[in-house]
């Protein structure tokens, strides 16, 4: 798997709280079966770049069902060659505390 990508999606025409729109968006993730890791601010997917974006697009299309506007943040990651990088990432720095 070469990219890790963090995900935040919710609607801005749903009110206060989103967290019924976030959990449509992670179940996306989840069907996706590329490995996640669900965090407070946002979810991280690692995989291929293709397949990564393809979940991406999905999670929108999911929102878009029932949304007329709609906040999407995306960080990613690549590097080449490395797999694992999800809990690879954090136990190196957490070797090192």
């Amino acid at each position: 798997m070469s990219v890790i990508v963090e995900i935040s999606i919710f609607p801005l025409d749903k009110g206060e709280s989103v967290s019924r729109y976030v959990a449509k968006a992670v179940k996306v993730i989840q069907d996706s079966g590329l490995p996640y890791e669900l965090n407070p601010m946002g979810t991280c997917v690692a995989g291929d770049w293709d397949e990564v974006m393809a979940m991406v697009d999905r999670c929108f299309k999911e929102l878009q069902k029932e949304s007329d506007r709609i906040y999407l943040t995306m960080k990613a990651d690549y590097r080449k060659g490395r797999s694992d990088r999800l809990e690879g990432k954090v136990e190196s720095v957490r070797e090192k505390l």
